[in-house]
């Protein structure tokens, strides 16, 4: 079939398929995408010239509700990497329970390069080029990486003339002031946090017990890292696209915060004790909690046999490959996945839409109990339902979502 991430998928979702003993024809329908779509998108420049942008859209399931997932602008986009996100999240959703499947966007372009005109016009584009396939009832875009709340104003600005209604429930995390939802920020980074609190529950461990290491210290590793602390785990390694800083006393996290908040990156962050450290060297770090929240495929089978954390959680998505899952796993070092970790963005995600399409919204506090109550009951049920099959995390997790998709399957039947 596919090659690169996709295959990356399609290898966990062989496993899942094998133990549930799933029928060929079903397998088939799980491992294809419901839809693609690759648009061109030609923007005027801010010189006058033009330039065309390539775009993707995939919805990989819609079986159990709109599909969902993140719009992304990057240099390395592509139908592959696209393919892949949407599978992962209709595994991620079917395991939150929520009543979506999965969808992933975006724009092959460098943000970073562009003046904020140029963005907006290339953002109203890719909506026009995907309005007939995305709606609030259809597919549910989000801000992903190199994509902001400001975009997603743009984009549902933008879907709301072409419709000619205000739909303010066509995308997840907007601005607040035109119905984003409050918390939806710090979900994912959150949600991690909560699946921290009730691995360590199961262990028998205090979190003051732990040191923790952080990869990626954008918005949802610098929000996992500071409620870590907060939690009360020594956080002794945090680092970004710049590199990253150890320190085995542990670091200041509030200040690396403020820093990050003021700078943008790490880069130039100093404080006593603490050593400079590159990305790939955090990852082999001897901590007990490894959190990488920074880009997919950075655990793989060259080094996995590293890795001497004693338990990981994935807030990024696909961070460890297949070959690498195995090594970990034939190492004893637990690991709490993706699809179970970070899902707090996209149950936040959830509640801004039901606050739009109910035009009713709620507190912070409100947002919190619920997406804590939602995570909880989730890591629960995974955590019994692997140790009842004697499963790993990963394969509990895949397997129950993959069971809730194919009983959607069937229940609703093939059409014609």
């Amino acid at each position: 079939m596919a090659g690169g991430q996709y295959e990356q998928v399609l290898a966990r979702l062989r496993e899942a398929a094998r133990i549930l003993n799933l029928e060929p024809g079903i397998f088939e329908i799980l491992a294809e995408p419901e839809r693609t779509l690759e648009v061109a998108l030609p923007i005027k420049m801010d010189d006058g010239s033009i330039k065309v942008f390539i775009g993707y859209r995939c919805q990989h399931s819609t079986v159990r509700g709109p599909a969902k997932g993140g719009v992304r602008y990057a240099m390395d986009v592509c139908m592959d990497e696209v393919k892949a996100l949407s599978s992962w999240m209709t595994w991620k959703c079917a395991v939150a329970g929520i009543p979506y499947g999965g969808g992933k966007g975006g724009i092959r372009v460098d943000p970073t390069q562009l003046s904020e005109g140029e963005l907006e016009r290339l953002t109203r584009r890719y909506v026009y080029a995907t309005y007939p396939i995305i709606g609030p009832e259809q597919d549910i875009p989000a801000p992903d990486m190199g994509t902001n709340a400001q975009i997603m104003g743009w984009f549902v600005d933008t879907y709301s003339i072409l419709n000619g209604v205000y739909s303010p429930g066509v995308v997840t995390g907007k601005p607040v002031p035109i119905g984003g939802s409050i918390g939806r920020r710090e979900a994912t980074g959150r949600g991690v946090i909560f699946a921290v609190r009730e691995l360590l529950i199961r262990l028998g461990k205090e979190p003051t017990e732990i040191t923790c290491a952080v990869q990626g210290y954008g918005n949802v590793g610098s929000v996992a890292a500071t409620l870590a602390h907060e939690l009360g785990c020594k956080v002794v390694a945090v680092s970004d696209i710049t590199g990253g800083r150890y320190n085995p006393r542990g670091l200041n996290i509030p200040e690396i915060t403020k820093h990050v908040e003021n700078n943008r990156v790490l880069e130039g962050y100093e404080e006593p004790g603490a050593d400079n450290i590159s990305n790939t060297d955090l990852l082999t770090l001897d901590v007990d909690l490894l959190i990488p929240a920074a880009l997919q495929n950075q655990i793989t089978e060259e080094n996995a046999a590293d890795i001497k954390a004693k338990f990981i959680v994935e807030a990024a998505n696909g961070p460890t490959t297949a070959d690498a899952d195995k090594i970990l796993g034939e190492n004893g070092i637990l690991v709490v996945p993706d699809i179970l970790a970070n899902a707090g963005g996209v149950i936040c995600s959830y509640f801004e839409w039901v606050q739009n399409l109910q035009n009713f919204y709620w507190s912070e506090e409100e947002v919190n109990s619920r997406l804590d109550n939602i995570m909880t009951n989730n890591f629960a049920e995974v955590w019994d339902f692997a140790h009842e099959k004697d499963l790993s995390l990963r394969t509990g997790a895949y397997i129950l979502g993959v069971k809730r998709v194919v009983d959607a399957i069937k229940l609703r039947g093939i059409f014609p």
